[in-house]
């Protein structure tokens, strides 16, 4: 009898053990993940998770590095996502200040009096110190490729990851945010099937096609997650829905009241924003084709944004529709050729770019739009407007090679779009032939990010690809 009782003891601690570890499991809809938030600046960072609807009481606490007390967070805003295919959540947002810059923190959450989640996070880095960011782009679509080159991201840590579009695929859903994306960058563990990245690094994005496109809240309910899950600066240019920057949307009236309660003043802001990360200032900017860049208030809001940023030692611009690039694929939606003279004034250092499933780097250059280009509609109303055929003059800077000669005269872009999806256009990796005159390297046969170190006046870009191969590297070194 005594060791049948011993016995039932044993399993029952079992089960309980087990319990208590997979918590997190069950509490969360989307584990902890750290953002730049509404207003980043050194020594600041934010805490986010998700859990379902219901009732907890909630705490986080902060461990600064090399202290010994946890200390605990007072302000915890909570907002509800309620929206028809998938179930209530509530997405809990803490902000973090007054760290050292560039210092490791730990934190966690503690649900009901217990601890359900730990992790260490970097605060933002001043101008001062050096730091390290990945670029990858279109990276959400929960493929091999994708989760291996999540696991290489992470193995290169970086302080920061930005990406230049479509975040997720096919919709920009919460649904597919669940399926393809969470999973996959913010895992609880670095393997081949993805990555522990969102927990300990901040991920910046701005919008694709696949991301904000979409915005028929009667065939897509759970539709613009970008506008929900992301806490990004909302410091853009004024806008409201069916203006220059953004277009109306299709949705219901109680649809709309849901979906204003789980975005607040994210929508449509946030789908241009800026903010400084060390001795640079990044640019993110929406390069969809609804979006009409010889808009007087949207081109002066970003002359305005960049005159500001004067004192940043390097400046980079961030978009997802490549201005410049060799692929047949979306070789006509040129939309983003229009900016460029900003661009050249402004001294922008690099632009990186996604949607084109390769890498690709112009030489430095300039362009001038001659203003003969056409706008490109389609759809089945044939009036959708898809992009814009933008003609010009390009001027070259051919002495740069990034290794010996390393002052760039005028902007490198950047295509990073090999982040997980079939890539494009491989039989042009070998047929230089095919490529625009403006195109430096063109690599479409592997996927790829960018692993790019900041260090005062030196920048240096490498391209690594799934394996963890380095397939293209350039510095560029101020005097």
């Amino acid at each position: 009898m005594k060791q049948l009782i011993y016995l039932l003891f044993f399993f029952v601690s079992l089960f309980v053990d087990a319990q208590d570890k997979n918590d997190g499991h069950t509490i969360f809809v989307a584990n902890p993940y750290l953002q730049i938030g509404e207003t980043p600046s050194a020594g600041t960072m934010d805490i986010c998770w998700q859990t379902n609807d219901e009732d907890a009481s909630w705490r986080v606490e902060i461990k600064a590095e090399g202290g010994e007390k946890w200390v605990a967070e007072p302000k915890l805003l909570v907002r509800t996502v309620s929206v028809p295919n998938v179930a209530p959540r509530r997405i809990f947002t803490v902000s973090v200040a007054d760290l050292a810059a560039g210092s490791v923190f730990s934190y966690r959450l503690i649900r009901n009096k217990k601890v359900v989640f730990s992790s260490e996070g970097r605060a933002s880095k001043s101008p001062q110190q050096a730091f390290r960011f990945v670029a990858m782009g279109d990276i959400g679509a929960g493929t091999t490729d994708a989760k291996l080159i999540a696991e290489q991201a992470a193995l290169a840590k970086p302080d920061m990851v930005v990406i230049p579009g479509d975040i997720v695929y096919e919709h920009g859903l919460v649904s597919e945010y669940d399926k393809n994306f969470w999973p996959v960058y913010n895992a609880d563990s670095t393997t081949h099937s993805g990555a522990t990245l969102m927990r300990s690094v901040p991920f910046v994005a701005t919008p694709g096609n696949h991301d904000t496109e979409e915005r028929n809240f009667n065939n897509y309910p759970d539709a613009l997650a970008y506008f929900m899950f992301w806490d990004q600066p909302v410091n853009g240019p004024a806008s409201k829905e069916g203006g220059p920057a953004y277009p109306s949307l299709i949705i219901s009236d109680s649809a709309r009241k849901s979906f204003v309660s789980a975005t607040g003043s994210r929508f449509p802001t946030m789908t241009n924003f800026s903010f400084d990360y060390g001795n640079a200032h990044f640019l993110m900017l929406d390069a969809n084709p609804y979006v009409d860049w010889t808009s007087p208030a949207l081109k002066d809001w970003l002359k305005k944004d960049l005159a500001a940023a004067s004192g940043s030692t390097w400046k980079f611009v961030v978009f997802h529709h490549p201005g410049f690039s060799s692929s047949r694929e979306h070789f006509e939606q040129q939309q983003m050729r229009l900016l460029s003279p900003i661009f050249d004034e402004a001294k922008v250092d690099v632009v990186f770019s996604g949607h084109v499933h390769n890498y690709q780097r112009s030489f430095p250059m300039s362009f001038v739009p001659d203003n003969k280009g056409v706008m490109l509609v389609g759809g089945k109303d044939n009036k959708t407007i898809r992009g814009r055929v933008v003609n010009g003059k390009w001027t070259l800077d051919k002495h740069f090679d990034g290794s010996t000669n390393t002052k760039a005269i005028g902007v490198i872009y950047i295509v990073t779009g090999a982040g997980g999806q079939e890539l494009y256009n491989p039989e042009q990796a070998k047929d230089p032939d095919s490529w625009q005159k403006f195109t430096y390297r063109f690599l479409s046969t592997v996927h790829s990010f960018g692993v790019i170190d900041v260090n005062g006046k030196s920048f240096r870009l490498r391209q690594v690809d799934m394996n963890g191969n380095t397939i293209d590297e350039f510095s560029i070194i101020k005097d």
